[in-house]
């Protein structure tokens, strides 16, 4: 096979690929890239909607108290999903666990009092007030789950609301809808022709809310 016959990724590719891997930075700290077998998984509690700025600010904190061979990893678990807005996809990420953080780290008094004077984090999860780690095999489940490559899409729609068909062969009409399938981004509605009430899918893009 010649070198011609091989695609080459467009400018675009490659800066939509730069924007994703800046994006995914935001939500998944690394400080330390190397496994030592000590470092367990602790979650932390902190302001729900602030996850990933408080992540942000744990890394800088970390390095800039030099304990990054105590607290390696910064993880806010997300998923990508897709909804759809004033008639467009837009893909964004979607919080597993609002309010709560992943870290990996060598759990001692130094490395707890880092983390838990950070600005954001209000505690760990454990049993009174000793922090209790999570096993690798939960850590591994949610990191596989955060990374389902087909992403669902976000319906802001109910089932047996109003909407009118905005797009297709039945654009105008109106219906309400029957069934919801997030999964692929259809929607069934009842509309009525010949004045009997008849199932019609759609996409989420082809109707919209009256």
């Amino acid at each position: 096979m010649s070198d011609q016959s091989i695609t080459q990724p467009s400018a675009e590719d490659q800066i939509k690929t730069e924007a994703k891997k800046a994006e995914d930075a935001l939500y998944h700290v690394v400080i330390l890239e190397e496994r030592d077998p000590s470092a367990k998984w602790y979650v932390a509690h902190t302001y729900s909607g602030h996850e990933e700025k408080v992540a942000q600010q744990l890394g800088i904190r970390i390095n800039g108290l030099k304990l990054e061979t105590k607290v390696h990893e910064v993880m806010v678990p997300v998923q990508d999903k897709i909804k759809i807005f004033r008639g467009k996809k837009i893909q964004y990420k979607e919080k597993l666990f609002p309010g709560y953080l992943l870290i990996r780290m060598i759990m001692d008094d130094e490395s707890w009092a880092a983390v838990r004077n950070t600005r954001g984090i209000t505690g760990f999860v454990g049993i009174g007030k000793n922090p209790t780690p999570i096993p690798q095999t939960e850590v591994d489940t949610i990191k596989k789950y955060s990374a389902q490559a087909a992403p669902s899409f976000k319906a802001s729609f109910t089932v047996g609301e109003a909407v009118k068909v905005i797009e297709g062969p039945f654009a105008e009409f109106l219906g309400s809808i029957s069934d919801i399938d997030e999964t692929k981004g259809k929607v069934k509605i009842l509309v009525s022709i010949f004045g009997r009430e008849t199932p019609v899918e759609l996409d989420f893009l082809q109707v919209a809310k009256i």
